[in-house]
C-alpha cells in the first residue's frame, strides 16, 4: 500500500509537466491541421495563422486556455461556472468488491465498493465583482451541492487539511442525530497539525485553545465555528431557527416574537427581514404569514426555484428518528431515506451552475444572514456566533484517532502573520454588529462572555507593552513599582502568583496537556501580543475611521525541500513590521538591566532589593521572549547579518551607557583653564 501511494504521488507530481508535453503535441497537429485547410481551401500559405492555444486532456478533451495564455472565459479572475462531475452517483444497491489475485492482494468480497459522487466547482468570477473570499466560495458551494447532492450534513475542511479517522464522519452525525441532536448546528473538531518541529517554538498546535478553551466551551453553548474540521447541519446554514427555538426565553421574549409574526404584510423589508420564519415544519398561524414566507424565499435564497425546493427535502432528511412512543412527533421513519436516487440531467447541472454565477447573490440575504458572513477576514467565528444567536448549539467532538490533519506555518514570520489575520478579524467583531454585548436572549450569558473576549483580546495588548517596559523604566529611573516592599505587596503578590498557578496546574490536570505545552503558550502568547495584536487594533481602527480595507496575506505552510530537511523553514528569516516591538522589548530589557547592575555596584548605597526585583521581571520578559530571539538567529551556525547589526548596536549603546555611569579614571578630577 506505501509503494503504490508513492507511485501514485509521483505521477500527480508530474502531471504539470506531462500535460504540458502532451497539449504542446495537440497543439502542434492543431496548427497542421489549419494549415491544410487553408491550402486546400486555396489560401496564401505564408500567411500567418491565428490557431488558438489549449490544453488537452489524456482523453483528448480540449480545455480553452493553458498555462501561458488565456482563453475566453478561461482566465484567472475572468471565468464561466465550472461543474465536472468526476464520479457519476452510486446506484442503490450495494457492490461488492473482488477476490484477492496478483493484482489486487486485499480481497474485498465482503466490502461495499461504491463511491461517493465526486463534483468539481469552479464559480463563476468576473472583474469588478467582490467575491468575497473563502466565504463567498463555500456559499457557492453550498447551493450547488443542495441542488446536485442536497446531502443533510456537509463536511468542511480546508485545502491543507484531510481525513485521518473516516469514522469521525459518522461520530458527528451521530450527535445530531441523537435524542436532543435536532438542535445542534455543528460539531467541530479539534485541529491536529503535521511537521511541526518537536519542541513547537512558535505553538503552533495551539494545544491550549484545542484543548483548554474549546474543551470548557462544550460546556457552555458550544464551541466556536474554526473554519476547519467541520461537521455542519445543512439547513442551520440557512439562517433559520432551531426547533423549539423560544424554550429559553423569558414571557416578554415569547410575547415580543408573536407580535412580531402577527405583522401586516405593508411592513417595512427589515422588519419582515426580522421575522422568524423558520422552515423547519414549524408553520405560523394564519394565510398571511404563510405568503409572506413564499415571499420572502426568493429575496432571502435567491430566485433559483430548484435551491428554494431543496430546503425542506433536506431539512426532512435531518430530522431524527421518529419516536414511536411520542405524540406529535416530527422526526422521520426509519428507512425513509433508503430511495433510489435519479441521475444527473442536464437541467439539473444547467440550475447547479446558475446558482454559482457572481450575479446570483444580489438583493439576497446570503452573506448576511444566510450561509458563511461575509464582512469579515474571520468569517468562521462570525458564522458560528450568528448560529448559536439564534438558539443553536454546538458540540466539540475530541476523538481517540485524530479525525484530521493538517499543515500548519512553522515559519516565524508566517506564523506572526497569521496571528495578525486573527486578531485583525477579531477586532473587526468588536467594532461590528457581530459584538456579544448585542446578542440576543437566545445565547446564555456564558457563552456571550466567551464571544466578547474573541473581540476584545487584542486590545490587551497594549496593557502586555505595559507590562513588558515597566520593569525596564524601573531599573533606568532606580525605582521599583511600589515604593516600597512593604509585606503587604509581597503577600498580595504571593496570592496572585500561587492563584495563578493553580489555575494553570488545574488546566493542565483537566486538559492532559503537558508543561511544555503550556509553557510554549504562554510564550507564543506574549509574542503575538507584543506585535500582531497591536497592529491589529491599529488596522482595525484605520478601517473604522478611514474606511480603509484591510488586506492580508494567505498562510503559507511549510512544505519538505528538495533537500530532504523538513524544518529547514524553520530556519528561515523573513524581516517583518511585525518584529519591530518585540526586539525594541528585547533590546531596552537588556540595556536595562545592564545599567540597573551597573547604577547598584557604584552606587555609595546599593539597593540591592530594588535591583533584584527589577532584573527578576526583566528576565521574566525576556524568558518569554526566547523563542523570537532564537527564530531571529535562523539555522545553526548561519547567523543572519541583521542579528550582527541589531548586535553591534546593542554593544554599542551598552559601551556609551557604562562611560557615562563610570568614566575613566583621571576624568573626573580633570579641569579646563
Amino acid at each position: 500500500m506505501k509503494r503504490g501511494y508513492d507511485e501514485f504521488k509521483v505521477r500527480i507530481n508530474s502531471l504539470p509537466e506531462s500535460i504540458r508535453i502532451r497539449s504542446q503535441a495537440y497543439n502542434s497537429n492543431e496548427d497542421l491541421r489549419a494549415k491544410r485547410q487553408q491550402m486546400e481551401n486555396g489560401g496564401n500559405p505564408s500567411e500567418p495563422l491565428k490557431v488558438p492555444k489549449a490544453t488537452w486532456m489524456s482523453d483528448g478533451v480540449h480545455w480553452p486556455g493553458t498555462w501561458s495564455s488565456a482563453g475566453t472565459d478561461h482566465s484567472r479572475g475572468d471565468h464561466a461556472g465550472i461543474i465536472q462531475a468526476m464520479l457519476a452517483p452510486p446506484n442503490s444497491e450495494p457492490v461488492m468488491g473482488t477476490e484477492a489475485d496478483e493484482e489486487n492482494p486485499i480481497d474485498t468480497t465482503e466490502v461495499d465498493i461504491r463511491l461517493p459522487m465526486l463534483v468539481y466547482v469552479s464559480r463563476e468570477k468576473r472583474p469588478g465583482y467582490d467575491h468575497n473570499k473563502k466565504a463567498g466560495a463555500m456559499n457557492a458551494l453550498v447551493r450547488t451541492s443542495a441542488i446536485m447532492s442536497n446531502g443533510p450534513f456537509i463536511l468542511n475542511l480546508d485545502c491543507d487539511h484531510y481525513i485521518y479517522n473516516s469514522l469521525a464522519l459518522r461520530e458527528g452525525m451521530c450527535f445530531m442525530l441523537d435524542r436532543g441532536g435536532d438542535r445542534i448546528c455543528y460539531v467541530q473538531f479539534p485541529q491536529r497539525f503535521e511537521g511541526i518541529d518537536l519542541n513547537d517554538r512558535y505553538a503552533n498546535h495551539n494545544t491550549v485553545f484545542f484543548d483548554v478553551s474549546m474543551r470548557a466551551l462544550d460546556g457552555l453553548q458550544g464551541p466556536m465555528y474554526v473554519g476547519t474540521g467541520c461537521i455542519f447541519r445543512r439547513i442551520a446554514l440557512y439562517g433559520v431557527s432551531p426547533p423549539r427555538a423560544t424554550e429559553h426565553l423569558g414571557w416578554f421574549g415569547r410575547r415580543k416574537m408573536k407580535l412580531c409574526l402577527r405583522i401586516p404584510r405593508k411592513v417595512a423589508k427589515k422588519e419582515i427581514d426580522e421575522m422568524i420564519l423558520p422552515i423547519n415544519g414549524e408553520h405560523n398561524d394564519g394565510d398571511d404569514d404563510g405568503d409572506i414566507e413564499s415571499l420572502l424565499l426568493p429575496k432571502r435564497f435567491g430566485n433559483s426555484t430548484a435551491f428554494v425546493a431543496s430546503i425542506p427535502v433536506a431539512e426532512y432528511q435531518g430530522r431524527l428518528l421518529q419516536d414511536l412512543q411520542g405524540k406529535g412527533s416530527q422526526g422521520r421513519p426509519a428507512g425513509s431515506l433508503a430511495v433510489p436516487r435519479e441521475p444527473l440531467d442536464a437541467a439539473t447541472v444547467a440550475d447547479a451552475i446558475s446558482v454559482i454565477s457572481c450575479f446570483y447573490e444580489d438583493q439576497t440575504e446570503w452573506g448576511r444572514r444566510v450561509g458563511w458572513i461575509y464582512g469579515s477576514v474571520t468569517e468562521d467565528v462570525v458564522t458560528g456566533y450568528r448560529m448559536h444567536n439564534r438558539g443553536w448549539r454546538s458540540v466539540y467532538c475530541v476523538t481517540k484517532r485524530d479525525a484530521f490533519r493538517g499543515t500548519a506555518p512553522i515559519n516565524l514570520t508566517d506564523r506572526l502573520h497569521q496571528v495578525l489575520r486573527w486578531a485583525t478579524g477579531s477586532v473587526e467583531i468588536f467594532f461590528s454588529s457581530n459584538n456579544a454585548l448585542f446578542a440576543s436572549q437566545r445565547m446564555k450569558f456564558l457563552q456571550k462572555v466567551a464571544y466578547f473576549n474573541v473581540g476584545i483580546y487584542p486590545f490587551t495588548s497594549f496593557f502586555l507593552l505595559a507590562y513588558c517596559f515597566l520593569p525596564a523604566i524601573c531599573l533606568f529611573s532606580g525605582q521599583f513599582i511600589v515604593e516600597s516592599l512593604s509585606v503587604t505587596f509581597l503577600t498580595f503578590l504571593l496570592v496572585i502568583t500561587v492563584t495563578l498557578c493553580m489555575l494553570a496546574i488545574l488546566e493542565i490536570r483537566w486538559s492532559g496537556i503537558t508543561l511544555h505545552e503550556w509553557w510554549r503558550n504562554e510564550q507564543f502568547w506574549l509574542i503575538g501580543g507584543t506585535s500582531a495584536h497591536p497592529a491589529a487594533v491599529l488596522q482595525g481602527l484605520l478601517k473604522l475611521i478611514a474606511g480603509a480595507e484591510i488586506s492580508f496575506t494567505l498562510t503559507s505552510k511549510s512544505s519538505t525541500p528538495d533537500d530532504g530537511d523538513e524544518f529547514a523553514e524553520l530556519y528561515v528569516v523573513k524581516w517583518s513590521f511585525l518584529m519591530v516591538l518585540p526586539i525594541t522589548i528585547m533590546m531596552v530589557n537588556t540595556i536595562a538591566i545592564a545599567v540597573g547592575i551597573a547604577r547598584t555596584m557604584y552606587s555609595p548605597f546599593p539597593q540591592w532589593s530594588k535591583l533584584l526585583g527589577g532584573v527578576f521581571f526583566s528576565f521574566w520578559v525576556l524568558c518569554h521572549l526566547y523563542p523570537f530571539a532564537k527564530g531571529l538567529m535562523g539555522k545553526r551556525g548561519k547567523v543572519p547579518t541583521i542579528v550582527f547589526i541589531w548586535s553591534g548596536l546593542l554593544s554599542l549603546i551598552i559601551s556609551l551607557l557604562w562611560v557615562y555611569i563610570s568614566p575613566p579614571s583621571g576624568r573626573a578630577g580633570m579641569s579646563y583653564s
